[in-house]
């Protein structure tokens, strides 16, 4: 049968309730404007052109889908990496590792990215931090490592002191690039550039790549962050769905107008070899690039600032969830029990340093930020996935608990999400998925390690009978991306990444809404039954900082 923990076996002091509503919502904004506004808008109109303005509001919506279906999770269970622990309570532990192994890499692989894309601003004025193709030097990892640490070092402090600090990040985060909205809009916006080579160059596998491999899915994502602290939270059941729901609605709004001034404020020189080449003089940046066309060098010269300032205030959150997620695998008994081990701050400080050394090694084989974009978009979105597959679940294993946010049609829109999530996978292309295989097959060989050496007293029996559509989906989703059309760099017919394109467009997704749906009420079909839900669930209102 299932284990549950118990306040005696929780190390002391364990998690604090410290953070506030504007705390949570700044924690979620935060993490959504980071690197992704200084590169996704450049990146999505290299992949589709001025059509990327129709990526942006696919990943919107697409995005805003998952969310809905968090906010009802998160405000029922308020708990420390929530999104690695729903699939737990719906399928029980061979589910509820995977996903929570997916959680866990994206949480860890995004802070190098928020480093990366520091380093990248910073290397037009330090040459010897990257080579001439964007990869980190021996002094630049050096530099890298530094900035890790620094994440480290303010982790240290607390979760109120963080907050406090990400708020004030996050005001200059959003005024930033609101003021290069305002400013570029203002004085150098050419409505002509909207129609060069018409308005999807690319067509529509050039749309839908951009989703994934152009950044914007990865620019979007963060909203989940205040799941993943929802074991800190004071007022979970209020604050939880206003802060996921909130910063999808800022984070839109705010790419969608910089995409669009983007586009507008674009120098006829910088087509000069079409949308997939646009350029910039001496590696300015896209935006600082335009500030400096525009003769705005103070407007270049705070990009320049911000260039450091979102990308490491969003690399330190995701520090921060990743030690949370850590810690959440630990209370579900699939990792070592140090990870939840705490300071007398209420800081998981085993989690925390092992994200650190880990996150180093990221650097390695995804030298450059845009294939470390998607490769952490396809983590996130599989992290993503087993959402809509646990609230199906548990809207029938747990009716009786009190939601503080019910999601109007949530048994239609819990499929709808989970096709959404594959539709992501799918775009982000074959040789993104093949080395997330790998990734894959890493933790489930850690995580079986973690179980035979007994390193966690709490190590749950193997529910495998409802994970028996795990397998298939994985290998399922693989086979079809490798039959499909899409790479990492763009569309499969212009790109070799080893995708066949045997896939015609239209039928490759079409084979991934039925996939999606066999899965999804195959996975439904056969989840725990409901007493040892609830044994896994156990009492999370009862016991603060789970």
């Amino acid at each position: 049968m299932p284990t549950s923990a118990t306040p005696e076996v929780l190390p002391k002091p364990g998690l604090r309730r410290d953070i506030g509503l504007i705390g949570l919502i700044w924690t979620s904004v935060g993490s959504i404007i980071g690197s992704g506004w200084l590169f996704g808008a450049l990146f999505a109109a290299q992949a589709a052109g001025t059509a990327a303005l129709v990526s942006w509001g696919i990943g919107a919506l697409a995005i805003t889908v998952l969310a809905f279906v968090h906010a009802e999770l998160g405000a029922m269970y308020p708990v420390a990496g929530g999104t690695a622990r729903f699939p737990h309570y719906a399928f029980g532990s061979v589910a509820g590792a995977s996903f929570g192994w997916f959680a866990w890499l994206q949480a860890v692989a995004t802070a190098p990215i928020e480093v990366m894309a520091s380093l990248n601003y910073l290397s037009v004025h330090a040459d010897w931090v990257q080579t001439g193709e964007n990869q980190l030097t021996a002094a630049g990892y050096g530099l890298a490592v530094a900035f890790m640490a620094f994440f480290v070092l303010v982790n240290f402090f607390g979760i109120r002191w963080l907050t406090h600090t990400n708020s004030l990040a996050t005001w200059w985060k959003i005024a930033v690039p609101v003021l290069a909205i305002v400013v570029l809009a203002g004085t150098t916006f050419h409505g002509s550039n909207f129609g060069h080579q018409g308005f999807a160059p690319f067509g529509v596998q050039g749309v839908l790549s951009a989703v994934s491999t152009g950044g914007i899915i990865f620019a979007l994502l963060g909203f989940e962050q205040a799941d993943q602290l929802a074991g800190e939270s004071r007022n979970p059941a209020r604050d939880i769905p206003r802060a996921v729901i909130g910063s999808i609605v800022v984070g839109s709004l705010l790419y969608l107008a910089l995409q669009a001034v983007f586009i507008g404020a674009l120098p006829q020189d910088s087509f000069a070899h079409g949308w997939a080449d646009l350029s910039f003089p001496d590696k300015a940046g896209p935006f600082a690039g335009l500030a400096l066309s525009a003769g705005l060098g103070w407007l270049a010269a705070l990009i320049y600032i911000d260039a450091v300032v979102s990308p490491t205030g969003t690399g330190l959150i995701y520090s921060t969830a990743a030690s949370r997620v850590s810690y959440g695998l630990s209370r579900n008994g699939y990792v070592p029990a140090v990870f939840e081990r705490t300071t007398a701050r209420g800081v998981p400080w085993f989690g925390l340093l092992f994200a650190f050394s880990v996150g180093l090694i990221v650097f390695l084989p995804f030298p450059t930020w845009q294939k470390l974009v998607g490769f952490v978009t396809s983590a996130s979105v599989l992290m993503y996935a087993g959402a809509p597959l646990a609230f199906g679940c548990l809207r029938r294993q747990d009716p009786g608990r009190r939601r503080p946010y019910r999601l109007a049609g949530g048994m239609f829109w819990a499929p709808v999400a989970f096709i959404v999530s594959n539709l992501i996978i799918y775009w982000a292309g074959w040789d993104t998925l093949w080395r997330l295989g790998l990734a894959i097959v890493l933790g489930y060989v850690l995580l079986g390690a973690s179980a035979l050496l007994g390193q966690d007293p709490r190590v749950p029996h193997l529910d495998w009978r409802s994970a028996q559509w795990l397998p298939a989906y994985l290998v399922g989703l693989g086979l079809i991306s490798w039959q499909g059309g899409y790479c990492s760099g763009g569309p499969a017919s212009s790109v070799s990444c080893g995708a066949t394109g045997a896939l015609p467009l239209w039928w490759d997704m079409a084979i991934i809404a039925v996939f999606s749906l066999l899965i999804y009420f195959w996975a439904q079909s056969v989840r725990l039954p409901d007493e040892e839900s609830q044994e896994y669930i156990g009492s999370v209102d009862a016991l603060p900082g789970r």
